[in-house]
């Protein structure tokens, strides 16, 4: 169970109202899979802020330390929240982010969000390059697809031979660049508010070639109902995306589908549907590649 705004130590609840004030309201956030505590906080002085908390002795609390890392260093007027304040208090890391209303982007074909969120896309690879902070590789994040396409790989698997030829002209190198990337770009990721486009959790952040990002917001458009090809023009739009090489960009989908694939059939119950939609999209985009 995730904890709650009255489970964290008096002295983190106290610092935090150092911060923003007597905090009269507490509404948890329960959607999403990251553990720690997610909550929209009402101040006595009107303002709502974003509060992000986890334990230091959970296994997330180096995604948290990264998300604080690259706040820090976002540039300002780039479509995503501030990261007002944060801090390690009593053994737990605390976020506090400006609020930002809105709801989640629709990627289905003929919404009038798919131009919004791929020319954020753009902007973001404008703005982050070169990386302007200090955050782990892109290998990082992609040796644990590799681990768990590895583990699939091992045993009885579905469409073995179309996976094993993408993975086999796969070369890791090919992702290096100096672009921070999101890395978890998908519609929750994407808040459209008042007809503009911000992005938000930045946990996974790494430095990488800019075209990473689109190869994982692809599948999503899938699921959403656009094809694989109709997916590939979207993308054409993007002039990172433009720059990739085929074999990277091949390789590094069946790594996303796979990884997905693992978690459908051995992750938490609560979400292996959505996990399952998310790979059949990434085998449909793999196999369309393939042919």
């Amino acid at each position: 169970m995730k904890p709650q705004w009255d489970d964290l130590p008096s002295n983190v609840r106290g610092t935090v109202e150092q911060q923003i004030g007597q905090v009269l309201k507490v509404e948890p956030v329960t959607n999403g899979l990251m553990p720690g505590l997610a909550a929209r906080l009402h101040a006595e002085n009107g303002e709502t802020v974003f509060l992000k908390a986890v334990s230091t002795a959970n296994p997330a609390a180096t995604l948290y330390e990264r998300e604080r890392r690259v706040g820090a260093v976002l540039p300002s007027g780039l479509p995503t929240p501030r990261l007002s304040w944060s801090g390690e208090v009593d053994g737990w890391i605390v976020l506090l982010h400006d609020y930002l209303d809105g709801r989640d982007a629709d990627l289905s074909p003929g919404s009038p969000d798919v131009p919004l969120v791929l020319d954020t896309l753009v902007v973001l690879n404008e703005a982050l390059t070169p990386c302007p902070g200090e955050v782990p590789e892109v290998a990082v994040n992609v040796a644990g697809l590799q681990a768990k396409a590895a583990s699939l790989l091992a045993g009885e698997l579905p469409d073995r031979t179309m996976y094993e030829t993408a993975l086999d002209r796969f070369d890791l190198d090919a992702l290096e660049g100096d672009t921070l990337l999101h890395y978890d770009l998908h519609p929750g990721n994407f808040r459209i508010d008042d007809g503009r486009t911000y992005v938000i959790d930045w946990a996974f952040a790494v430095r990488g070639a800019a075209w990473v990002d689109a190869v994982m917001l692809a599948p999503r458009f899938i699921e959403a109902g656009h094809t694989p090809e109709q997916t590939e023009a979207l993308l054409a739009r993007v002039p990172a995306w433009r720059s990739a090489a085929a074999d990277a960009v091949t390789g590094l989908a069946a790594l996303w589908t796979l990884f997905r694939l693992y978690k459908a059939r051995f992750g938490p119950v609560e979400g292996r549907d959505f996990r399952a939609r998310a790979a059949e999209a990434g085998r449909a985009w793999v196999l369309y590649r393939s042919l």
